[in-house]
């Protein structure tokens, strides 16, 4: 089921995060990150049900350390040349000196 695309979609924010960083020791919290769109859209399929797919493996244990909802408020983008999934309450402020 798709959705319109993410209003950021293209866009860099900094992410406010709960997580440091990200379980492969990636910095999370502070980080620049491009936003894709809607997780759903880029795979297809939601997150929960993404079975063996990287990104989705280290967002559901961010999410049981941190507290992060499971639901499918979740974009998928990229901090430097890896992509994550972040939950939209991580997205902070649009980057508009690149």
């Amino acid at each position: 089921m798709k959705r319109k695309r993410h209003p950021l979609a293209g866009k860099m924010v900094v992410l406010n995060s709960k997580s440091v960083t990200s379980p492969n020791g990636q910095p999370i919290n502070g980080a620049k990150f491009r936003i894709e769109d809607w997780c759903i859209n880029v795979a297809g399929i939601s997150w929960m049900d993404a079975n063996g797919n990287p990104a989705a493996l280290i967002y559901a244990i961010r999410s049981g350390f941190d507290g992060l909802p499971t639901d499918d408020e979740v974009v998928y983008g990229k901090i430097g040349n890896f992509g994550h999934l972040i939950h939209e309450s991580e997205l902070g402020e649009v980057v508009t000196d690149l």
